[in-house]
């Protein structure tokens, strides 16, 4: 199988300001991962300390379910959104309806807002969730038909006090390894958000 291509996401938009200078838009060019998750990635973000809140569209509680799998996950696990329909993204999550009818749900601008959404959501008596993350994309058989995007495309949202921040992963193979694909990249995402955040702490 193909490897997927990680590419910045949104890049002919304006990029979403970040605190401290941070870019809004990751680039990660020709990153390659095994499509299986690791335990010790699952383990990594139920170690990582940082509340998470989870909102998925094509990964449909994966992600979720993936992070639950590792015991002591309610550590760090706020909950998560299945939010499949574009008008739930838009009602539960606070995605812009004007920006779907406009670009469709597979958006860049799209997972960042889910993520945020995501966040708010899983605030508690401690606040809001610590980190965001969101998943939306293209599954297949067949493409997007609101917009005609491509099988394989997929944005990972991540929200957090630096700003909100999007990754286009580019996935190859069945609906189902690229519903893996794009949960492993999510997982990806938080551990990276995560690791981020330390270092700022400690600085």
């Amino acid at each position: 199988m193909t490897s997927p291509q990680v590419a910045p996401a949104g890049s002919s938009q304006e990029p979403r300001p970040m605190p401290e200078g941070g870019a809004a838009q990751e680039t990660e060019r020709g990153a390659e991962w095994p499509v299986e998750l690791r335990a010790s990635e699952l383990a990594a973000v139920v170690a990582c300390g940082y509340s998470i809140a989870v909102a998925e569209s094509l990964t449909g509680g994966l992600v979720l379910a993936s992070i639950v799998s590792v015991p002591g996950a309610s550590a760090v696990l706020r909950g998560g959104v299945v939010a499949y329909d574009t008008e739930l993204k838009h009602r539960v999550l606070g995605v812009d309806a004007a920006l779907m009818a406009e670009f469709g749900p597979v958006d860049p601008r799209v997972a960042e807002q889910m993520a945020r959404g995501a966040r708010r959501i899983g605030t508690t008596a401690a606040g809001e969730a610590q980190i965001g993350v969101s998943t939306t994309g293209v599954a297949g058989p067949t493409p997007d038909p609101q917009t005609g995007t491509a099988v394989g495309t997929v944005f990972i949202g991540i929200s957090s006090v630096r700003g909100d921040r999007s990754i286009a992963v580019h996935a190859h193979g069945d609906r189902a390894q690229i519903r893996e694909w794009s949960v492993r990249a999510a997982i990806r995402a938080v551990l990276d958000e995560a690791r981020i955040l330390g270092e700022h702490a400690r600085s």
